[in-house]
């Protein structure tokens, strides 16, 4: 008779862990009692029944209370990770019950904030039984290591192709434009080329060549194109343009709502050719084992939709 055993995990309790990470971050056994609705005694038997577990010291008492050891610090740093990733797999379970499909998408942030978003009620129209997550990323990563079905990835052609693993649909080309406030122009309807190069330029941290390359194209000499303040995200660099702190050279499908609102005006009537400009594109990135979920499928075909719309 074959008996089948199985294999005890080494993992300690849930509750020692959670007065561990709570602990570890208040660095007092007190304030993590308050947190976790339990008592300083409970907490403090809690860590040291971990302690014997682990068969080593995660905390030293202080003046002020408790700090961590070097190697509890360690340990308490992975177990935060560890916590906060099986927070996110409940939320989602919670949040897909009843639903006839989930997506996980990576996106980088201002192309979600600024495109994708906006038209997620479409989505939703047609397919109201779906539950979309959206998360930042803005580089390359494995997807065999992540929940995400696709990402909305802005890059060359050349870094896609070697996006390992990925097969990449373009969406969209990225047409770069000069923009600024209104008032920015001094009562000008637009401002040629040759006077953009001695006004104040806003930087994009993640495309430092931008702005001379735009100038390159139209053979104007710019001796200040690396030069002004430099901002982390287009939606930031278009802020700060909007607040008449200087001219922005930003994608022009990110900046629609604010050129109709008003907020923003195409500085110069003269712009090289996109190509020139930018090489870049948005693609929709999916991992080779995409034919495995329909949805991710159906979820493609309306994005190609949206961006040909």
């Amino acid at each position: 008779m074959y008996i089948a055993h199985t294999m005890r995990r080494k993992i300690p309790s849930l509750q020692a862990l959670a007065c561990l990470d709570a602990a570890a971050r208040h660095e007092s056994y007190t304030r993590a009692a308050q947190e976790l609705a339990l008592t300083q005694g409970a907490v403090s038997r809690q860590i040291t029944a971990l302690e014997e577990f682990l068969g080593m010291a995660l905390f030293r008492r202080t003046r002020h209370g408790v700090a961590l050891t070097e190697r509890g610090a360690e340990y308490a740093q992975q177990v935060a990770a560890r916590l906060q990733g099986l927070e996110q797999d409940t939320l989602q379970a919670m949040s897909s019950q009843g639903s006839a499909g989930t997506l996980h998408l990576a996106a980088v942030p201002t192309f979600a904030t600024r495109w994708l978003i906006p038209r997620l009620p479409a989505w939703a129209a047609l397919h109201p039984d779906t539950t979309v997550h959206i998360e930042t990323r803005t580089r390359p990563f494995l997807f065999a290591d992540t929940p995400f079905d696709a990402a909305l990835y802005t890059g060359t052609a050349e870094q896609v192709a070697n996006w390992a693993g990925t097969r990449a649909v373009r969406l969209l080309g990225e047409d770069m434009v000069p923009v600024c406030s209104p008032g920015f122009l001094g009562g000008q309807s637009s401002l040629d080329p040759e006077a953009m190069a001695q006004r104040p330029l806003l930087q994009q941290s993640t495309r430092p060549e931008g702005w001379r390359q735009w100038f390159d194209a139209l053979n104007v000499a710019a001796p200040l194109a690396l030069h002004g303040p430099r901002y982390e995200l287009f939606s930031m660099t278009a802020a700060a343009a909007a607040q008449g702190l200087g001219l922005a050279l930003v994608p022009r499908l990110l900046v629609e709502a604010e050129l109709q609102r008003g907020e923003l005006v195409i500085a110069c009537a003269q712009t090289p050719a996109s190509d020139q400009t930018s090489q870049r594109a948005y693609y929709c990135v999916l991992p080779e084992r995409t034919e495995d979920r329909p949805l991710v499928t159906t979820f493609l075909h309306w994005l190609q939709a949206s961006a040909t719309a």
